[in-house]
């Protein structure tokens, strides 16, 4: 039996957590992705959820790339420092193109996660399809280490709150 690395640890533990909301019916679990990539060595793990009945997506991604492996296997070779893994959040749904709306959904980012985190927005227009794709990103521009791992269950409560707020939003601008 080998010792599971941080990589491992995080994603059980992440993934525990979503499934337990998911069993208490607060949230319902559409899609999941657990990615060894042998050519780069690196792995990554997200599920995506969404609220009951709900139009807002929300994706967590863990990735490791082979320097954090070998910070973590080999310690004595690499800075210790670059142990651990890399978190990205996502919250996708269709239809804001309308700066004001977007400022909005941004502020509602920024209430639940600070000013520290980098926040994007994306719109892409499918034109052929008549269709308006919002993705909202929220990346933790550090590493998150093994002993910060029950860090990562209020991330996902936050995760939650912030699908509650941003469907609100939605539904009082009459995106449906």
């Amino acid at each position: 039996m080998f010792d599971p690395t941080a990589f491992d640890n995080m994603k059980v533990v992440v993934e525990g957590a979503i499934y337990d909301i998911d069993l208490a019916g607060k949230i319902v679990i559409i899609d999941r992705n657990d990615i060894v990539n042998l050519a780069k060595m690196s792995r990554s793990f997200d599920v995506s959820f969404t609220l009951p009945d709900a139009q807002v997506t929300a994706v967590i991604e863990i990735s490791s790339n082979i320097i954090n492996l070998a910070a973590e296997l080999l310690p004595n070779s690499l800075a210790e420092n670059q142990s651990g893994c890399y978190i990205q959040l996502k919250f996708n749904h269709n239809g804001i193109t309308d700066a004001t709306h977007l400022n909005k959904v941004e502020r509602i980012l920024l209430e639940i996660w600070g000013g520290t985190r980098k926040i994007s927005q994306s719109v892409t227009i499918n034109h052929t399809e008549s269709e308006v794709y919002n993705v909202h990103l929220i990346e933790l521009d550090r590493l998150v280490r093994e002993d910060q791992i029950l860090d990562l269950v209020e991330l996902i409560d936050s995760m939650v709150l912030t699908l509650e707020n941003i469907e609100d939003y939605l539904s009082k601008i009459n995106l449906n």
